[in-house]
């Protein structure tokens, strides 16, 4: 790295950063680009409370209630209020609207505000609309009275902006905006049928939420139905916080369980019935994680995929007969990962679509048919994100970094095919870039940060890359790091025992003395849905890492095989229907390369950490190498294969009846004999996506075998074990001082 050590400076403490929330990196309020041109709107505090104290929530993040929504022009800076703070007060309140989130109507004359938002999952998407009208300057809510407070889900305006659409107690509804009238457009909704959103799997593993779509035309709404009844419920205990245990049932299909069955159906708004899609199979035993509009009304474009996950089927669906034809199959030897939206062009009838086909994440034109692909981003690289379509001046912008795979940079090239790539990122931007490009892809919101330095917002002009204002520079939180007393940051490499690169980071301590030995501790993830190694903000995680690197603690980092590293298709899928041996391999292989390479690190005193994928990971490295890992932290693990939902460990490890031996070696619970070190597992109660039951499976199974260990639940904790007041001043603490007491 750049940066010149600060050897001497300020002491960095978990109070500081998980209690007081001072390494906070800020970021602009709900910046978004107009459908149209180049303006932007935003979330900004509302004068008279800029200097306002905030409470914090549970990430450390200000709970913003003073907001008003305001428009820039990029080219001149003109700033417009659009929706003042006193334009936000219902009538007969006192009190203005938290705005969680804000949408346009088509012509821009409403606003749609969601507040008093509310957690599902993972996000909060339960909660109230209410509609700003800029020709009236009239304030109101939206739902009708049967819609109880905090209830109403995934609202959104019709294209043409005369229709409001809504999922309450699992139906679809719509509002007519003038007359005002609910209607229901589904009322077959139960406890095990639900219309328009998703059960637990399909949310976390797929990563989608909002299950409907408007036709374009506005007349018609498309939208999944799932029915969770062959899904086996998994109960949540809920201990604390009442007399009684409350019990929470989710519908959770485990490996090798029968899954949620899930179909699309077409709804029109004047007859109010449904005209469901032919899709081959038995639904039960296929997912459809992608549909939507096929760039017209009269179609619909459905992905379909097998439960094995290595066959993604797309189809042409005929929105009146339900008919669907295959025109496209994608198809692997292992699994595919990629699932997207293509992107329709307007001046032809191809769309944009992004496949690993050639042996690499690339960006392919294709022809309506399916039957025409054009690379449009050749060579030995991945793209790591497609950012925008520039149709009318014929270019793609996406990003990739082909020289660094720990970096992220703006990349651009032609969408005819032709020509060569081009990086618009500047080459002082060092680091891990990412934009989001305007609608004519003339400006950009540009995010630029480095291990060592809190991401910086500035709004941008393509593809000159010209700063013309800073929304956020982090000035104030840089100026603290300025003074704090840390060491070097390394990005290095390694070889695994085959040969095979490795790449890691290193932190040393302020004042590294090389003739002394220093105590290390490993960072952990591993799993293909994660890359730890890189040059990017770390975040609060990151900060901690600072704080034990000047308690006198060596910290590193390595991408094993098998990671969301973007080194192509084969290092991706090595891992598949794997039993361990090459993710833990890997790990031993670069921490016994880097311990041969610098002799200031004692390998006698290696420690290994990590959270959900990485806690299952310090469970295998902790039992596999006892030799080597002498004190672990497992927080949130997965010690038995066999226990996670059905939808990700099946993609990454086969189904069940074709690799049963490798479940059972793959799973840390079946080495827990092992144990030889120190090991503090954590796990929140809780917890909806990693069930505490693993982890009481394998204090069983270290109780069986006479393993001492250390223990902290966090009762009702979830996932992220963050629920709480003080919970993550208290796992930070604690996980400290176990290193710093056994290592």
């Amino acid at each position: 790295m750049n940066k010149e050590p600060v050897k001497n400076g300020v002491k960095l403490t978990n109070e500081t950063i998980y209690g007081d929330w001072e390494y906070n990196a800020k970021k602009p309020g709900a910046v978004r680009w107009l459908d149209e041109g180049a303006s932007y709107s935003a979330l900004e505090t509302a004068s008279g409370y800029k200097d306002a104290k905030l409470e914090k929530d549970q990430y450390g993040d200000d709970i913003k209630v003073y907001e008003e929504i305001v428009q820039y022009d990029p080219a001149t800076l003109e700033r417009t209020v659009l929706l003042p703070l006193k334009q936000l007060i219902p009538q007969g309140s006192d009190k203005a609207l938290a705005v969680d989130d804000y949408q346009w109507s088509e012509d821009k004359s409403k606003i749609l505000i969601y507040t008093n938002a509310k957690y599902v999952w993972r996000k909060k998407d339960r909660g109230d609309y209410w509609i700003r009208d800029l020709n009236t300057n009239e304030l109101w809510q939206l739902g009708g009275e049967q819609s109880a407070p905090a209830e109403m889900m995934f609202g959104k305006f019709s294209p043409d902006g005369l229709k409001f659409a809504y999922v309450w107690k699992n139906n679809i509804y719509v509002q007519d905006l003038k007359s005002r009238k609910v209607q229901a457009l589904t009322n077959d909704a139960s406890s095990t049928v639900i219309n328009g959103l998703f059960d637990w799997a399909y949310e976390e593993e797929f990563s989608i939420r909002d299950g409907y779509r408007w036709s374009p035309d506005s007349q018609r709404i498309a939208y999944w139905q799932l029915d969770t009844h062959a899904a086996k419920d998994f109960l949540i205990i809920n201990n604390t916080d009442t007399l009684y245990p409350v019990v929470t049932a989710i519908p959770y299909p485990k490996v090798g369980e029968e899954n949620a069955a899930a179909r699309i159906g077409v709804v029109g708004l004047e007859t109010v019935k449904t005209q469901w899609m032919s899709l081959p199979g038995v639904a039960k035993d296929m997912y459809v994680p992608r549909m939507d509009w096929a760039n017209n009304s009269e179609q619909l474009l459905i992905q379909q995929f097998n439960r094995k996950q290595d066959t993604n089927s797309l189809f042409y669906a005929d929105a009146n007969t339900g008919k669907a034809e295959t025109f496209l199959t994608e198809k692997e030897d292992t699994f595919i990962e990629l699932m997207i939206e293509p992107e329709w062009l307007e001046n032809s009838d191809d769309f944009i679509w992004q496949s690993e086909r050639d042996g690499w994440k690339h960006v392919y034109r294709v022809s309506r048919n399916g039957k025409t692909y054009t690379d449009l981003t050749p060579g030995e690289f991945d793209v790591t994100e497609l950012v925008s379509v520039d149709e009318k001046n014929g270019w793609l912008y996406f990003i990739a970094s082909p020289d660094n795979v720990s970096q992220r940079y703006l990349q651009r090239t032609r969408l005819d095919g032709s020509g060569k790539m081009e990086q618009v990122t500047p080459s002082q931007f060092s680091g891990s870039n990412s934009y989001k490009i305007s609608a004519d892809s003339s400006w950009a919101i540009h995010t630029h940060s480095s291990f060592l330095s809190p991401p910086v917002y500035s709004l941008i002009s393509l593809p000159d890359h010209k700063a013309h204002h800073m929304l956020e520079d982090n000035a104030a939180l840089m100026a603290k790091l300025d003074e704090l007393s840390l060491g070097e940051v390394e990005f290095y490499s390694v070889k695994a025992q085959d040969g095979l690169r490795l790449d890691g980071y290193m932190l040393s301590p302020a004042g590294l003395d090389k003739s002394k030995k220093y105590p290390l501790i490993h960072y952990v993830y591993g799993e293909p849905a994660g890359q730890t190694v890189r040059d990017a903000w770390q975040g609060n995680r990151g900060m901690w890492h600072f704080m034990m690197s000047q308690r006198g603690f060596v910290i590193s980092s390595i991408d094993n095989r098998g990671t969301a590293a973007p080194r192509g298709h084969d290092w991706r899928r090595s891992i598949y229907a794997s039993n361990g041996d090459l993710e833990t391999r890997d790990q031993s292989d670069a921490i016994n390369a880097t311990c041969a390479r610098w002799k200031f690190i004692d390998c006698n005193r290696v420690g290994v950490w990590g959270h959900s994928g990485g806690g299952s990971l310090t469970l295998n490295l902790m039992f596999r190498y006892p030799e080597l890992f002498k004190v672990g932290v497992s927080q949130a693990p997965v010690p038995d294969k066999h226990l996670y939902d059905s939808i990700y460990q099946e993609r990454y490890s086969g189904l069940l009846e074709d690799n049963v031996e490798n479940y059972v070696e793959f799973s840390a619970i079946n080495h827990a004999s092992k144990l030889e070190g120190k090991l503090l597992l954590v796990h929140g109660t809780g917890d909806d996506n990693v069930h505490y039951q693993g982890s009481e499976r394998l204090i069983n199974e270290l109780v069986k075998h006479n393993k001492q260990f250390d223990l902290m639940s966090y009762p009702n904790r979830r996932h992220g074990i963050v629920e709480g007041k003080g919970t993550s001043l208290h796992l930070s603490t604690m996980r400290a001082n176990y290193f710093m007491n056994n290592l």
